[in-house]
């Protein structure tokens, strides 16, 4: 019991990073209907990029300051990246078949992964010194890594903003008008080019938040890019368009990854952890193809 236990809140705090990192996909499939495959890669530079910031910033002040400049730093170069990358590579593909920009967007994953070892040795990098203890955090027999306390607190906190924005801003507003119906939010003087830019560039900083988390628990190689790639199953599970789906996906994804990790490994050959999220999503398909709160396109003759 003591280990189902600790299965289950590992990998709730663990599924709310993923549920984080979703979000970005989410965003960019409501507004324009396309798979960003280059979720990895931005994970994986969103950490990279704290982890540069983190090692200058240590040498002046406090770990504790120098994590949390270097975490607001990520966020503001995934803010410009986000609308460079728009404005480059995404803004002249507007109106061209979504298999089209979907290829792009893998075009762009290679591209980054070139960036990433361009600029850092490929070896796995960690946070020195170490931002969060070692030691665990006890709770009724339970023993958790402080890592992934604070990480699952962070993420929360970074949710509830992306949600309140959405609900509450002009701006989020905008955006939620343009995935429901584009022709009518252009007729209401919302610009599609602004609300596309800005999807990409909240994707960005939901990647490097979300990338600086990972880095801090597993340390920073390529892999990363894998373990963003789990938003995949995530966000098929929640719904495409969903962002209560993508935090309820998250969070039954990591749930799902440490238990097959937990209780399977030692019946099946290779890691079964990295693969029972994607065995699951192609068996819920099969059931439910639009996820739990996708929603449905019906079509009438």
């Amino acid at each position: 019991m003591e280990l189902f236990l600790q299965l289950i809140v590992t990998g709730i705090m663990l599924g709310s990073i993923f549920a984080l990192v979703s979000l970005g996909w989410v965003l960019i499939y409501k507004c324009s209907g396309v798979l960003n495959l280059a979720m990895g890669e931005l994970t994986m530079i969103g950490g990279y990029v704290c982890l540069a910031f983190y090692e200058r910033f240590i040498t002046i002040m406090p770990i504790n300051y120098a994590f949390v400049l270097a975490l607001i730093g990520t966020m503001v170069i995934g803010l410009i990246l986000g609308l460079l990358t728009e404005r480059v590579f995404l803004r002249k593909m507007i109106g061209e078949p979504v298999l089209a920009v979907i290829m792009v967007t893998v075009g762009l994953s290679f591209f980054f992964k070139g960036m990433v070892f361009m600029f850092w040795d490929t070896d796995t990098q960690i946070f020195l010194p170490r931002v969060f203890s070692i030691e665990p955090i006890v709770v009724g027999g339970i023993a958790v890594g402080a890592v992934y306390v604070w990480s699952f607190i962070a993420a929360m906190i970074l949710m509830v903003v992306f949600v309140c924005f959405f609900k509450y801003t002009r701006w989020g507003l905008s955006m939620q008008a343009c995935a429901d119906d584009e022709m009518a939010a252009l007729s209401l003087g919302v610009s599609a080019k602004f609300v596309y830019a800005l999807a990409w560039a909240i994707a960005f900083m939901a990647a490097g938040v979300g990338g600086t988390l990972l880095g801090n628990i597993n340390g920073l190689n390529y892999s990363v890019s894998g373990l963003g790639l789990l938003v995949l199953p995530v966000v098929v599970l929640g719904g495409l368009n969903s962002v209560p789906g993508a935090i309820v996906g998250g969070i039954t994804i990591g749930i799902l990854q440490n238990m097959a990790g937990g209780y399977l490994s030692a019946y099946f050959p290779g890691d079964i952890k990295e693969v029972a999220p994607f065995i699951f999503m192609v068996i819920f398909l099969l059931f439910k193809p639009y996820g739990l709160w996708g929603w449905e396109r019906i079509e009438r003759v």
